[in-house]
């Protein structure tokens, strides 16, 4: 079964979904972020892959995606970085996220066959369309045992929703609001409002709510209107300045719960 299947039909609230870009701050801190991560009591990984363009992401990611471009980031050494992880103990779930254009010029199916060997369990491509992930795509990550994760925003309509449920599993990223990460502060009644919204149309995949979650009062606000959170921009911000990076990785996350 897909890690990130097994992990909601055993936990169904709370659930801490944490972004970090690889290869930043430095190139080599990919693992050391990731075992921080595991080691904190992180649910869900989610991995940046370093984009020039990072359409989705507010400025503190972009920087980040920037930096670890400048470092030799890219998906080959993302790849190798990543070589045997399953077998030294990562046994948390973990999802990519980046977007089409560096996975198409790797070759989608090698890129999928890549991750099936790693051990990945998800991808999010924000820029992937939906009819023409179904149409061109679906069949290739099914084969490889990835999930692919969409995103929907208070914009999205109840017609692509229940589109996006259907056609996909594992979760649904909640968009919190119409912005770019690390832009939003807080949960506002609107977000209550699109958040009870999709509730109340009793969907079969579980959701998680990102953008605007940084501290304990934030991620456990949204894990009251979902099964969980996803952090990104923060915790980038926490790493990027951090000192001692594994100490103050475990440390932020003991803070959240």
């Amino acid at each position: 079964m897909n890690r990130i299947t097994a992990l909601f039909q055993n936990r169904k609230q709370e659930v801490l979904n944490v972004y970090f870009t690889a290869g930043f701050p430095n190139l080599s801190d990919t693992t050391t972020v990731l075992e921080a991560l595991q080691e904190g009591g992180v649910d869900i990984v989610e991995i940046g892959m370093p984009y020039s363009d990072p359409v989705a992401d507010g400025e503190t990611i972009q920087e980040s995606n920037q930096k670890a471009l400048e470092n030799g980031m890219s998906l080959k050494v993302l790849f190798e970085q990543l070589e045997g992880i399953r077998g030294k103990g990562i046994t948390v779930p973990i999802v990519l996220m980046g977007y089409l254009n560096p996975v198409y010029q790797f070759g989608i199916e090698a890129f999928a066959k890549k991750c099936q060997e790693i051990g990945i369990d998800g991808l999010i491509l924000p820029d992937l369309p939906v009819d023409e992930y179904f149409r061109e795509y679906k069949k290739i990550f099914d084969q490889y045992g990835l999930l692919n994760i969409f995103l929907i925003t208070p914009q999205t309509s109840e017609e692509r929703i229940r589109k996006i449920d259907e056609i996909s599993d594992g979760f649904i990223y909640m968009v919190s609001s119409a912005s770019v990460t690390g832009a939003t502060s807080g949960i506002t009644p609107e977000m209550e409002a699109y958040f009870n919204r999709v509730n109340a149309m009793n969907l079969r995949n579980p959701r998680l709510i990102g953008f605007g979650i940084k501290d304990k009062e934030t991620f456990q606000t949204a894990s009251k209107y979902a099964s969980g959170a996803i952090i990104g921009s923060q915790f980038v911000r926490i790493i990027g300045a951090a000192k001692d990076l594994k100490g103050e990785v475990i440390s932020y996350l003991k803070s959240l719960r």
